[in-house]
C-alpha cells in the first residue's frame, strides 16, 4: 500500500512539475498610465501588483489589474479615477486575453525580441480587441515582457468631463513592465 501511495505522490508531482513548465508568470507585474496634458499637472499612476501569465508552448498570453491598485501621487486624483472616471465600485479589474504571435520560447534570446500581440482588453465594462508590439527576452529567472502603447479613452465609454477636458488627454499611454518566472 505505502508503494502504491509513493509511486502516485511521484506521479503528481512529475505531472505538477511538467505542466509547470509551460507557463511563466508574475503577480507583481507593473502597468504605469499617463494621461497629462502639457502645461497642466501630470496624471499618471502605477500598479504594482498586476498579474500576468504567458503559456510558453501556446503563446497564449493573460493579464488581470485591479483598478483600485492604481496608485497616484496626488490622492485627490485617485480618488476622482476611481469614483468618476473608471468607477472601479462598478468594474474593479482590468482584463487582457490574447495570444503572441509567432511565440516560440526556445527562441527567446537575453537581447529580446519584438513580438506582436493580439487579444481583448477589457477596461471599464468595455471589450476591444486591440494589437500591441512587445519586446520579450530572457532573464536570469524566466523571461520578461515589456510594451508601451497608447488606448483612447472613448474606446472603453470613460468619460472626461468638460471642466477638466483641457487637463486630461483623451489618448492614454499605457507601459507594461512583467518579469515573469
Amino acid at each position: 500500500m505505502k508503494t502504491k501511495k509513493l509511486i502516485l505522490l511521484s506521479l503528481l508531482l512529475f505531472s505538477t512539475q511538467l505542466f509547470a513548465q509551460n507557463k511563466v508568470l508574475t503577480k507583481n507585474g507593473k502597468i504605469t498610465f499617463e494621461a497629462s496634458v502639457p502645461s497642466f499637472e501630470e496624471i499618471k499612476a502605477k500598479n504594482e501588483g498586476v498579474t500576468c501569465i504567458i503559456n510558453t508552448k501556446t503563446g497564449e498570453i493573460a493579464s488581470l489589474a485591479m483598478v483600485k491598485g492604481f496608485r497616484f501621487k496626488v490622492a485627490l486624483m485617485e480618488e476622482h479615477f476611481n469614483e468618476n472616471y473608471i468607477e472601479s465600485d462598478k468594474y474593479p479589474k482590468t482584463t487582457f486575453k490574447g495570444k503572441i504571435d509567432g511565440f516560440d520560447a526556445s527562441k527567446v534570446t537575453k537581447e529580446g525580441k519584438s513580438y506582436i500581440l493580439k487579444g481583448k482588453l477589457e477596461l471599464h465594462g468595455k471589450t476591444n480587441d486591440i494589437i500591441i508590439t512587445a519586446t520579450i527576452k530572457k532573464t536570469a529567472d524566466g523571461m520578461s515582457l515589456v510594451s508601451n502603447f497608447s488606448i483612447n479613452t472613448e474606446d472603453f465609454n470613460i468619460e472626461i468631463p468638460n471642466v477638466v477636458s483641457k487637463k486630461v488627454s483623451k489618448k492614454v499611454n499605457v507601459t507594461l513592465d512583467f518579469n515573469l518566472k
